[in-house]
């Protein structure tokens, strides 16, 4: 039996990648920082460790074949930067993975990062990127389009009664759900593919997704465009007026959403679905 160590394992993505791998029959060995946290996670072995402590990491990956790591910030709630994870934990990892002669290691990054480096959370992932694909471990890096668990501001914009969009809110992207994105995280690992550029199944743009949360809470979509200007205003001045847990996602946010956010179509779940679920649990 082939085993996988998956990083990040209690993540939004991190639960649907130990279960995808479990489900094809792989050992699954999840880092978490905390074994109460993990709860029913699909998981063979827990081991309970700091990614940023490099000597937390040491023997924990002798005999894995493949490393899957979707480890990072995404909710800002310790004084740790998107350096100390994003970027410096990933390399921990990687370092352990090259000395435990790890076949290969798997990465979840950003579509479109290039055009976003001057983000300090994109950069921080492009950063280790760089020194992963110069690595003697095999690679591949998978660079989606966005989660439909981000999507869910749409749908509170929508139950506050209105949304807002920048332009005329015609930029694409096709989100995917987090199975789905497991699903082709696998099937791109067992292939040896090197980089997958990634989406769900629907292309949309922003307005069409608005209009989908309206729709899932049965209101009238009520939508007002913003100049483009006020999202460039807003990003020059959030790191000037907010704390890093809330400029540091909004400049994420903001800077996507100026981009065409469209990758390889794969899975079958469908967004509006998930509005409606999230509709009739609110």
């Amino acid at each position: 039996m082939q085993t996988v160590f998956i990083a990040g394992a209690t993540g939004y993505l991190g639960r649907h990648l130990c279960a995808e791998y479990q489900r094809r029959g792989w050992h699954v060995t999840a880092l978490v920082r905390d074994r109460a946290r993990a709860g029913t996670l699909a998981a063979d072995t827990l081991i309970e460790a700091e990614a940023t402590e490099p000597a937390d990491l040491v023997g924990v990956m002798d005999g894995v074949d493949l490393v899957v790591s979707a480890l990072g910030i995404t909710r800002q709630i310790t004084a740790l930067t998107y350096r100390d994870v994003d970027f410096q934990a990933n390399l921990n990892l990687l370092r352990e993975a090259e000395r435990a002669g790890v076949a290969r290691f798997a990465y979840v990054h950003v579509l479109n990062a290039d055009q976003m480096r001057h983000v300090p959370l994109v950069a921080a992932k492009a950063d280790f990127v760089d020194l992963l694909r110069a690595s003697p471990v095999a690679a591949t890096v998978i660079a989606p389009t966005g989660y439909f668990s981000d999507m869910g501001d749409f749908l509170a914009m929508a139950q506050s009664g209105r949304a807002w969009l920048f332009g005329a809110g015609d930029r694409s992207i096709n989100p995917i759900h987090g199975a789905d994105l497991a699903v082709a995280t696998a099937d791109a690992t067992t292939a040896g593919i090197e980089w997958l550029d990634v989406g769900g199944p629907e292309v949309f743009t922003h307005a069409q997704i608005a209009e989908l949360a309206f729709a899932a809470l049965n209101r009238p979509a009520r939508i007002t465009y913003l100049p483009d200007g006020v999202r460039r205003l807003a990003l020059r001045l959030l790191p000037w007026l907010t704390p890093r847990r809330i400029h540091g996602p909004a400049q994420f946010f903001l800077s996507a959403m100026a981009l065409d956010m469209v990758g390889a179509p794969r899975g079958n779940h469908r967004l509006s679905d998930h509005f409606a679920t999230l509709a009739r649990h609110d």
